[in-house]
């Protein structure tokens, strides 16, 4: 079995703050991560790989700057056995349909594959778009919000989270799936893993015309959307407690909703 794992650098947003007179992110000082969402993926197919022996075959790939061999590296190191960067000034500024596009033709050139796993969403954008647009543009099945799944033959058993409960689905190969936290708990680089990744293997990097994309297709002429202006919402008031009894509080509730004309 071939596995494809879709991953991305992303800003660790608990560092991350935004200008309040240019409307844009700080990026200065701000440590570059594995997404998350990316590593329960990645996790996955390192498990079913373990599951089904050396037969079976992972490969991670993202897209962006050169400094994104990194997560490629950690990705390795991880387990994974080859790693694809696609780097080209043509995919800068790329928005979730012009990156799927990308990823999407880089796919279809690397080789034939079984699964491509990507990570639900990133925690740069949250929008959950580009596994579902790659699927779409590969023409494969899709399962999204995957917390648990079962490989048996060619067919995957999945449990799909949903708000109130989940759903159990069974697809056949090619398959797309996007997993969640809830997936799996990532492992650890291992000693043996990072000397490998970091000395003995080697990162593929693709350009716009390794993989034969339309540069109309990609980056911001490709892109329908575009970012404007970040910004960070008004703090809201001091909250205030009340205390005393159930109904004192209750009262003093009411008094203060009247005050405010809400009530």
């Amino acid at each position: 079995m071939k596995i494809i794992v879709c991953i991305k650098q992303v800003p660790d947003t608990t560092e991350v703050r935004i200008d309040p007179v240019k409307g844009t992110l700080i990026r200065d000082g701000v440590p570059s991560i594995l997404n998350p969402d990316d590593k329960s993926a990645l996790e996955e197919a390192l498990k079913i790989k373990e599951t089904l022996g050396q037969d079976t075959t992972v490969t991670v790939i993202t897209m962006g700057p050169p400094q994104a061999e990194e997560i490629l590296r950690e990705a390795m190191a991880m387990g994974a056995d080859s790693a694809y960067l696609l780097s080209d000034r043509a995919f800068a500024g790329s928005d979730t349909w012009a990156t799927s596009n990308a990823i999407a033709a880089a796919i279809k050139s690397i080789d034939n594959f079984d699964i491509v796993f990507c990570g639900r969403q990133a925690i740069d954008g949250d929008t959950a778009q580009v596994g579902p647009q790659i699927a779409q543009r590969l023409g494969m099945a899709q399962v999204t919000y995957v917390q648990s799944l079962k490989v048996e033959g060619r067919s995957i058993i999945v449990d799909r989270a949903l708000e109130d409960g989940y759903e159990t689905i069974e697809v056949n190969t090619p398959v797309l799936l996007t997993a969640i936290k809830e997936l799996n708990t990532p492992r650890y680089m291992s000693m043996n893993g990072i000397f490998t990744a970091f000395k003995e293997k080697e990162i593929k990097v693709l350009g716009i015309k390794d993989i034969g994309l339309d540069p109309a297709l990609t980056g911001l002429t490709g892109s329908p959307t575009q970012v404007r202006k970040s910004f960070t919402p008004e703090p809201k008031g001091k909250g205030e407690m009340l205390t005393g009894s159930v109904k004192e509080m209750s009262d003093q509730l009411v008094i203060k909703l009247k005050q405010k004309h809400l009530i």
